[in-house]
């Protein structure tokens, strides 16, 4: 590569946000080029959404052939888990995924700069942004670089730097009995207890997945409920269907030390409302999944200028139309980097309306009240819009429509009859205001009311729209028939 390479757009960042963004660019003309310290695809198909799903998969068949097989008329004998060959296939699948790509990169005739990039300056006048690229180190999440080896100038640039797992202050990861969800993904032998610190998304994942492959799970939530972002029904529901499980749950504790010892850790948990009240908590590994912050480090010096707010890179997303533009002249950032809600198909989206918007096309961008999140657990749960906690403080006069899966053929059928479809619709129209899932399918199911959301539908738009039957989809016409007080099958 020459010392000195200029392009219409550089992308800093290969993640969701950042690979998609470059192809869009390329496909709309631009002369691109994206530089990555580390694996194309970033945390998400790396270490993060992808490669989890594959364990996610391993922890639901396994639950499935132990627990549940004599009720299908099928036993399994001798059943054992081969903890190396499930990790493996994880890391497979991480592969696959980052080779395609590096296929798509090239495909787009995008260039890929290796190494760590450190923007030098954003564009003044006719003069470009300069970015000088150096070696990268191998610290994943707060690496830098050293020795430069280019310099490349780019007329804009897009930061899709992703974000990194938070570590407590007092118990930094150690990587082997204090760790993060990057090494969680590949412990070298299963832990027999674990604590996990957290009950979000990332929290519970890894909780279910441990706790289903046989490790003794203990999860410790500060807040008074689990999955405190969702529903407050789905909330009781899933604390419901994980006790039930086998994991325990300390709620409403607050967490005030990690001491490692030999072969593990002591998490000393206090009542969140009452210091006085505490406890020791002894595990083999402590899983920390309390959250992330953006991932810059030496990305750029402080005399760029360029703005940060609350330990994100600062852009107007919040506005109408937001250009994803930072303060300094042609450098954009979007994804994780910028802040919540921290998920993949989000940076996706954002980095799409950047592109679009700087290139000048027409683009209606991201519809913020319309985001849909999910948890892959069994069962699992995904929502979308208001719960009805915030419809209620907004001062919406609204309805609901609750469908349980106990009620539904599909689900009984199948035998996954735990959770329920909710809806929140607001009075007197019936415009979907969220939607809430917990069950079989959830992840898949939830897209009907993003697109609902999308394009302004009422619960009487999807009451007569025909569900086929038997389906698990049957649930969200039940649903919205709930809004009316006509629901059939319960």
């Amino acid at each position: 590569m020459a010392d000195t390479a200029q392009y219409d757009l550089v992308v800093i960042g290969t993640g969701p946000g950042g690979y998609v963004g470059a192809i869009r660019a390329a496909q709309l003309g631009m002369k691109t080029a994206v530089i990555e310290r580390n694996r194309l695809g970033g945390v998400c198909l790396n270490w993060g959404c992808i490669p989890s799903k594959a364990l996610l998969h391993n922890a639901e068949l396994y639950s499935e052939a132990v627990n549940h097989g004599d009720q299908w008329g099928i036993n399994f004998k001798g059943v054992s888990i081969d903890w190396d060959k499930i990790i493996g296939r994880s890391r497979g699948v991480a592969d696959k995924l980052n080779k395609g790509v590096g296929y798509l990169m090239k495909k787009n005739n995008i260039d890929l700069i290796e190494g760590h990039a450190k923007i030098t300056s954003g564009a003044s006048g006719d003069a470009p942004c300069v970015i000088e690229v150096s070696k990268a180190d191998d610290d994943y999440y707060h690496g830098t670089g050293s020795e430069v080896v280019a310099t490349v100038t780019a007329k804009k640039i897009m930061i899709a730097t992703g974000a990194a797992p938070k570590e407590l202050p007092f118990a930094p990861f150690n990587g082997t009995t204090i760790v993060g969800s990057h090494d969680a993904m590949t412990l070298p032998k299963q832990p027999k207890k674990m604590v996990v610190i957290g009950s979000g998304a990332i929290g519970m994942e890894f909780a279910y997945f441990y706790n289903a492959m046989g490790t003794d799970v203990t999860v410790v939530e500060m807040v008074d409920r689990i999955l405190p972002v969702e529903d407050q029904d789905v909330s009781v529901a899933a604390l419901k269907a994980f006790k039930k499980q086998g994991i325990t749950f300390h709620i409403g504790s607050k967490t005030t030390a990690v001491e490692p010892r030999d072969g593990g850790a002591t998490v000393t948990i206090v009542d969140a409302g009452d210091d006085a009240k505490a406890q020791q908590l002894d595990a083999d590994v402590v899983l920390v999944g309390i959250g992330v912050g953006g991932r810059f480090d030496g990305l750029f010096d402080d005399g760029l200028g360029l703005e940060i707010d609350r330990g994100h890179i600062k852009v107007d997303y919040h506005c109408e139309s937001p250009t994803y533009e930072t303060n300094v002249p042609g450098v954009y950032a979007i994804g994780d980097v910028i802040g919540p809600p921290w998920l993949a198909h989000v940076s996706s989206e954002e980095a799409v309306t950047c592109v679009e918007r700087m290139a000048g096309e027409h683009t209606l961008g991201v519809d913020y009240d319309a985001i849909p999140g999910c948890t892959y657990t069994s069962p699992q749960i995904a929502s979308i819009g208001m719960t009805e906690a915030k419809a209620k403080e907004a001062g919406i006069d609204y309805d609901t429509g609750t469908f349980p899966m106990s009620a539904l053929g599909k689900a009984i059928a199948v035998g996954q009859t735990e959770g329920f479809v909710k809806i929140i619709t607001a009075k007197p129209y019936g415009e979907i205001l969220g939607a809430h899932i917990i069950g079989k399918d959830a992840s898949e199911l939830i897209h009907e009311f993003s697109l609902a959301i999308r394009l302004e539908a009422t619960a009487e738009d999807i009451i007569s729209t025909m569900h086929a039957h038997p389906t698990m989809a049957e649930s969200i016409h039940e649903s919205a028939l709930g809004t009316e007080n006509r629901i059939i099958n319960a």
